[in-house]
């Protein structure tokens, strides 16, 4: 089996798919010849680079639509059939080291009968894998056997993020009770804006599914036309559970708003209880504190004492009051 290698500074990959599940490397410059040749032509290019977009724009023989979308800086996922192949717009879980996985890195492939040419600006390791297996030689087969591999990579890794996401919620629902409050609002404000952002582009990526294998070209196989359709029915459970992690975080902020509400209740109802018992209290003070002659208890040696008793019965009676009516 020979590896899958890089043919030059403009290709990341440059190999024909043999048939047989591994590949054959080609030279770039051969690249014009093998497009008619035997087997199937794949070309991966990093359109960062000056010489990828010149031989998009100047070899490569596609229709300056295609290379456009090739070339996009931001695309939203799509799928268009013509009568010559297929463009295929993706996006997959960045699975990149130190990457948010809510960055969803896009994939661009163009696909027809004998050639695939699929572009990226970001690395995305769902097509490392595929260029693993190839090594290995349980890679696709043909260019409808790519495209299958591809969709079905890309939906194990949305998979994978989806099961941590869903862990994640459910850690904070134990934890609402327990954790802190500034830390549980960052927790969930952050598992909401990354459902928010996969969702953005798994709506439209389950489209272009669901049109892909509806509309599908003349040399898709069968099985890769069941397949695509498993995958189109996968991201629509995806999107399903997706949007129920979204209803169980929004629930869980109702919560803990509720939470917060009633602890601020009772910290006022608390506070107004006090507030009513002192308040005969501070009539009596502010009474017997005017100065004005004529006043009682002023010449009494007992008047302090005497003023004490009634405000101590006053608050006692109130006490009692808003116990009986179980207000305290």
């Amino acid at each position: 089996m020979t590896n899958v290698v890089s043919a030059g500074p403009n290709f990341l990959h440059c190999c024909t798919l043999n048939g047989r599940g591994g590949a054959d490397p080609v030279d770039s410059q051969s690249i014009p010849a093998q497009t008619s040749g035997q087997g199937t032509l794949w070309v991966h290019l990093d359109v960062n680079d000056e010489a990828s977009q010149a031989w998009l724009n100047n070899e490569s023989g596609l229709e300056s639509v295609i290379v456009d979308v090739l070339l996009a800086d931001e695309t939203r996922p799509r799928s268009l059939s013509t009568d010559r192949g297929l463009l295929v717009v993706l996006r997959g879980v960045n699975s990149n080291p130190g990457a948010d996985p809510e960055d969803m890195v896009s994939i661009r492939v163009w696909i027809e009968k004998n050639r695939i040419i699929s572009t990226r600006r970001r690395r995305l390791l769902s097509i490392i894998d595929i260029q693993e297996t190839l090594k290995e030689g349980i890679g696709p087969k043909s260019s409808s056997g790519f495209l299958s591999s591809l969709v079905t990579r890309l939906a194990d890794r949305v998979g994978e993020f989806i099961d941590d996401i869903e862990e994640r919620v459910g850690e904070a629902e134990v934890m609402m009770a327990t954790q802190d409050q500034t830390q549980f609002r960052q927790m969930v404000s952050t598992l909401r804006h990354q459902i928010a952002s996969v969702r953005r582009f798994l709506a439209p990526q389950r489209d272009a599914l669901d049109r892909l294998y509806r509309q599908p070209g003349d040399w898709l196989m069968e099985v890769d036309i069941r397949d695509l359709r498993d995958e189109a029915d996968r991201i629509t459970r995806y999107l399903e559970d997706l949007d129920l992690a979204r209803e169980r975080t929004m629930v869980l902020r109702e919560e803990f708003l509720g939470q917060l509400a009633q602890e601020q209740n009772s910290r006022m109802y608390v506070l107004s209880v006090v507030a009513a018992i002192f308040l005969p209290l501070t009539f009596v003070t502010g009474l017997l504190g005017m100065n004005v002659g004529g006043l009682p208890g002023v010449e009494s040696p007992w008047g302090f004492a005497g003023s004490i008793v009634i405000m101590v019965l006053a608050g006692l009676g109130l006490a009692v009051f808003f116990r009986s009516k179980k207000w305290l």
